[in-house]
């Protein structure tokens, strides 16, 4: 599923479909969001805190002392429209010009 908001494209996973939606915010995760923007793509993985909070105490319990994704968003629920709330802000904010000058 792909969504275009103001100029920015938010491509959800191929098999992200009515039941995924629906899943999403009690599974506390989205891996694998692609984000269209000025004709740079990038991943995203969106995660709630309290899902946060279980990964890195399972990390923690099997000998590694953290949880790393990379561009990892912190959201206070994981679901479509508060994900597409967060690309706009991050848009906003300036995140992905920051996230082009390291790449």
């Amino acid at each position: 599923m792909a969504v275009v908001e103001k100029g920015i494209s938010i491509h959800f996973p191929a098999d992200y479909d009515a039941q995924g939606e629906f899943e999403t915010p009690s599974r506390g995760y989205l891996a694998e969001v692609d984000i269209d923007v000025d004709g740079l793509r990038y991943r995203l993985f969106f995660i709630d805190p309290i899902r946060l909070e279980q990964e890195l105490k399972s990390n923690v319990e099997s000998g590694r002392c953290y949880f790393a994704e990379p561009n990892l968003i912190v959201l206070p629920k994981v679901s479509t429209e508060v994900i597409k709330k967060a690309v706009d802000g991050l848009a906003r904010d300036g995140i992905f010009q920051h996230l082009k000058n390291f790449a």
